[in-house]
């Protein structure tokens, strides 16, 4: 159970990591949330760095909101309250990893090692064991020795073969004195479809319950989970919040739906908690915002799948037009910039008409990643400070004409990158995410 501390009820929290990413633990993290979940425990999910759509799968297992914790992109004191407050009421905190456990950004900085020790919870190694056996010794001693001070509690070996295959992994771990938790088998079943940007969104996926059961299963099956429980440490208590990112008004309009579904569960509470009034509303629906909103934000998510249906949105486009024409601040992230602009081309190389409030056409026909942290220094109207953090992850690229950029921006080493976004007046938007002040 929790333990208690002035009256406040403070999980134990544990890190789930692997070597490399599409280890599998995605799905070890989603099985371990919905076994301990049907075991009776509480248990809050957090996923590292600034994925949209990991978070959105953990939630369902558990229950429970997700919230991201990005050491690259937030000071350590936010880090430490988000953790204690999403914990709060909680048995266990379950962190999903991000990538490798000692992977990050170009600057070598931001990586799950370094959530791990500045939460000061141990790591739980999931281990890809196809194709070796008595190497895998070698590469867990190295993952646990590799930096002073992290406390490596625990292994999960994944995709074993065979019984056979597992006593050969067995015998050789035990060597390194690690715990073993768990040897999963390999199963045909335990996998999720991916898209452009990762995996799909799972309201999408009609048999995710199916697989999350069968994930649980498996957890519940292969994986000591008493033992998992009793690996976790305790939390720093909540402390003071730093200073949040200001709401963009008092009264905001914000899109959500499947193509508008990239939000921060930390912002939206952070302008809450200063009083802004949040409505949501659906352009996939044909809905408009709020006529009363002095902002709106439209989100990042998959505008380029609903091209025709945007295009259609004549209720909702007006209502931007409408919003523009009375003074309000209209901005969009990435998807959202998409769609302030005139036209979309979808990845067939048809061209959709947008919202046409940005001189912008944005195009998905010739696709290319541009992925990384970034620093950005906007010269917009944003009611934000001057530096900011933020990402960029995107397929699509944009063309404009020449405007004022929302922001100046150098990715994670401190290397320029080009001026992202555009400004009008109060409409501004632009392919950066924005996680939290500099």
């Amino acid at each position: 159970m929790s333990t208690r501390q002035g009256g406040t009820s403070l999980a134990k929290g544990i890190v789930v990591a692997a070597p490399r990413s599409g280890s599998g633990k995605t799905t070890v993290t989603l099985g371990l949330l919905a076994a301990l979940r049907q075991a009776g425990h509480v248990v809050a999910p957090a996923k590292t760095g600034p994925d949209y759509i990991d978070p959105s799968f953990l939630a369902r297992a558990a229950g429970r909101d997700c919230v991201n914790l990005d050491p690259w992109s937030m000071a350590p004191a936010r880090l430490k309250n988000l953790a204690a407050v999403q914990a709060t009421g909680a048995e266990l905190l379950l962190v999903e990893g991000v990538m490798g456990l000692f992977d990050g950004a170009t600057d070598n900085t931001g990586s799950t090692a370094d959530l791990a020790q500045l939460l000061d919870v141990p790591v739980l190694l999931v281990v890809d064991a196809e194709r070796q056996s008595q190497s895998v010794a070698a590469l867990v001693s190295g993952f646990a020795h590799w930096r002073p001070g992290l406390h490596m509690g625990g292994v999960i070996l994944n995709r074993v073969a065979s019984m056979r295959h597992e006593r050969m992994l067995v015998e050789a771990l035990a060597a390194t004195g690690l715990p073993l938790l768990g040897a999963i088998p390999r199963e045909a079943g335990l996998s999720l479809p991916e898209r452009h940007l990762g995996l799909v969104l799972p309201g999408e996926i009609e048999t995710f319950d199916t697989f999350l059961a069968a994930a649980a299963h498996a957890m519940a099956s292969y994986v000591d989970l008493p033992r998992l429980m009793s690996m976790a440490t305790p939390l720093a208590p909540p402390c003071a919040p730093p200073r949040p990112l200001p709401p963009l008004g008092q009264r905001m309009a914000i899109a959500k739906d499947q193509a508008f579904a990239f939000l921060y569960p930390h912002l939206l509470d952070d302008w809450r908690a200063q009083g802004a009034e949040l409505s949501f509303f659906s352009p996939l629906q044909n809905e408009a915002p709020s006529a009363s909103a002095d902002a709106i934000f439209l989100p990042g998510g998959y505008p380029e799948l609903h091209g025709p249906r945007l295009a259609a949105a004549a209720r909702f486009k007006s209502g931007l037009i409408a919003a523009r024409d009375r003074g309000a601040l209209l901005y969009g992230e990435c998807g959202g910039f998409m769609v302030l602009g005139e036209t979309l081309v979808d990845k067939e190389g048809r061209g959709h008409a947008m919202a046409g409030l940005l001189p912008v056409t944005t195009r998905i026909d010739r696709p290319r990643r541009i992925l990384g942290y970034r620093r950005l220094i906007q010269s917009g109207d944003l009611p934000w400070p001057g530096h900011l953090n933020g990402h960029e992850f995107h397929y699509s690229s944009a063309r404009q004409t020449r405007l004022t950029p929302l922001f100046a921006a150098t990715d994670a080493a401190g290397e320029a990158q080009p001026p992202m976004g555009a400004v009008i007046g109060r409409v501004m938007g632009s392919y950066a995410h924005v996680v939290d002040a500099a």
